[in-house]
Parts: C-alpha cells; structure tokens; sequence
C-alpha cells in the first residue's frame, strides 16, 4: 500500500546564500501492507515527524520516491495531493486539533461539507460514526465540554468518516493518561481488525509501539531497524 523507495530530505537554514544543509531523512526504504498497523518509533528530533509529513504530502522529499495505492504521490502537486488526501487518508494528532467553535458533531461532519457530501448524506454518516466511536450522546457538545479521551475519539471519527484505506497517527496518545491511553489502543486494533484499515503510527513509546504488526524505528533520520515486536 506504501513505498518509500529511498527517501531523504533536508532543510535549507539561514538567509539567502549564507545557507547550511540540514540533513532530516537519509535515504530510508520501507514498504507498508494494506491491512498492518506498522509503528514508526523515534526519539525527539529523530526524524518520524517530518517522515510522516512526506507519507501525508505536507513536504516533498528532496530525493527517492513514495508509492500509495500505486500511485506515485511524491510527484504530485499540492492540490492533487490535496485531493488524494480527502478521498485515502484520515489523521489522527495528539492534540486533537479539533475546531473549538464546532461541536463534536460539526467536527465529524467537517471532511464531508469538503467532499461535498448531501446534507441528508452528511447527517446519516455523521451520526453513525459518532455511534461507532461511542459518543452519539455528545455530539451537541464542544471540545472544551469533553474529557481528553473523548475528545480524541472525535478525532478518529472524522478521521474515518470518509472511509479512508489508510490512518496516519501522530503521537495519537500523548496527551491521554495511561487507562484511556489503553483504550484508545484497543479501539485502533479493533477498527485494524473489524475494518481493514492500515494504521501508520508516529511514537516515541515502545508500549504504544507495541500494538503494530511491524516496528520501524529511526535514529537519527536513518533506519535503524525494522521487525515484529515480540
């Protein structure tokens, strides 16, 4: 489902002709398969952040290719990606990044206004994936009205109101205590299992890390190893 075929990416720093090179991604090959939750494992400042970037098309990479659903996304311009992103990836942050104005039903309901979804559409599709993530009595309320775990249920469920093949992950449990951190895990592997979607999950945490079919672990921009937690 996702190639990364030799990777790298750097940033130029500094004024106009007093740049430096800093070097983020260093040649990284990977391959995603439909149907895995693969985690991404990496200290600060290793490099997982910006590699998710590339997956999701927010920067380009400087060198290599990235294949998703067999298409070659790394040539892609902003607004075809744009457009790819909508109907393939649904996202999941660790602070939520849930619109504070809406409620959690207009939250949910946000990607499809984008897609242009009817408005009787919208609602049946609405409410039925607040019911999956449990919290079709809260759709009146606002983020600030909602515990951390729910507010982050939100977000999974505008995140898969599309239906999308593939969820990226960034640090999805940070801000949750450890009880609601092991329910959202059990909820990912239930959505993984019951649905067929594939997760790629960013985490500094080896715990976390743990729910993944695969490990790829990155230290300073490379690779360092890849496997199966056991």
């Amino acid at each position: 489902m996702i190639e990364v075929n030799q990777v790298s990416h750097h940033f130029r720093l500094g004024k106009k002709g007093q740049q430096s090179r800093l070097d983020v991604i260093k040649n990284i090959s990977f391959h995603v398969q439909q149907g895995e939750i693969v985690s991404i494992v990496g200290r600060s400042g290793s490099g997982k952040s910006t590699l998710l970037n590339l997956i999701s098309g927010f920067i380009k990479p400087s060198e290599g290719e990235i294949i998703i659903s067999d298409e070659k996304v790394s040539e892609f311009t902003e607004s075809e990606f744009a457009d790819f992103r909508l109907k393939n990836m649904g996202f999941i942050f660790q602070n939520f990044q849930l619109i504070p104005s809406m409620t959690a039903y207009e939250n949910v309901e946000l990607p499809l206004i984008l897609k242009g979804v009817s408005e009787a559409a919208r609602k049946q599709m609405t409410i039925d994936m607040l019911k999956t993530v449990g919290l079709e009595h809260f759709q009146g309320h606002y983020p600030s009205e909602l515990s951390g775990g729910q507010q982050q249920r939100v977000s999974i469920a505008r995140a898969l109101v599309l239906e999308p093949p593939l969820i990226l992950a960034d640090e999805p449990t940070g801000s949750l205590d450890s009880e609601t951190e092991q329910d959202l895990l059990r909820f990912i592997q239930k959505l993984n299992r019951e649905r067929g979607i594939t997760f790629v999950i960013i985490t500094h945490d080896d715990e976390v890390a743990k729910i993944g079919n695969r490990t790829i672990r990155i230290t300073d921009g490379e690779l360092a190893e890849s496997g199966v937690f056991v």
